[in-house]
């Protein structure tokens, strides 16, 4: 099932990049997840795992802000296409792997990113336990996802429990503006940034 999965991801990395949010080719979509992703990473230089890189367009930005990045994905094409982007950032690294199972080390992350991945994974809960283990202990998940207008996806009280269950404490943020997506949606999408709990409990 994987295999046939990769193949069809494969196929669709020739025009995936056409979508303004997946190629990020419009200057003020590429400026809003930029801003995005300054106002949620830690200051750089972090580690960053970035599961389900697809085409990179999210980890060349990372790196843009001065992280040292690994993409992971199952797409072989996606990867070749990632590289490509990464080219001026000889030292970010690429790994093919399943994003629900990463082949990556545990507690060597300040954070783990994702986009539009959860919600297409078999047991997302069982994920995000494994995403958990691969960060540092003041480590962080930044999962952006949504509930699309099809019924499909996570709603993110979905995606708050399970990173409650997982021990982080959980911040949304609605993701509506439209210089993310590259003009107005109707469904619910967000970012679900979840950090290590305090000694406190807070």
């Amino acid at each position: 099932m994987e295999e046939q999965q990769a193949r069809a991801w494969d196929e669709a990395a020739t025009t995936y990049d056409l979508e303004a949010d997946h190629g990020l080719a419009d200057p003020s979509v590429r400026a809003a997840w930029t801003a995005l992703l300054a106002r949620h990473l830690p200051t750089a230089p972090s580690h960053v795992a970035d599961l389900g890189c697809g085409t990179g367009s999210l980890t060349l930005l990372v790196a843009g802000l001065g992280h040292q990045v690994v993409g992971v994905d199952f797409s072989e094409q996606m990867l070749t296409r990632a590289k490509a982007k990464l080219k001026a950032h000889p030292d970010i690294g690429f790994v093919r792997g399943d994003a629900a199972r990463p082949p990556l080390r545990d507690h060597s992350y300040d954070v783990v990113l994702s986009r539009h991945v959860l919600w297409a994974l078999p047991d997302p809960a069982a994920a995000v336990d494994r995403w958990t283990r691969l960060l540092r202990p003041d480590g962080r998940l930044v999962l952006i996802e949504g509930r699309w207008s099809t019924g499909a996806g996570l709603a993110a009280d979905d995606v708050v429990s399970m990173l409650r269950g997982a021990g982080r404490v959980p911040i949304v943020e609605r993701l509506a503006d439209p210089s993310y997506w590259g003009g107005p949606i109707t469904d619910d999408r967000y970012v679900v940034v979840g950090s290590a709990a305090r000694p406190d409990g807070e």
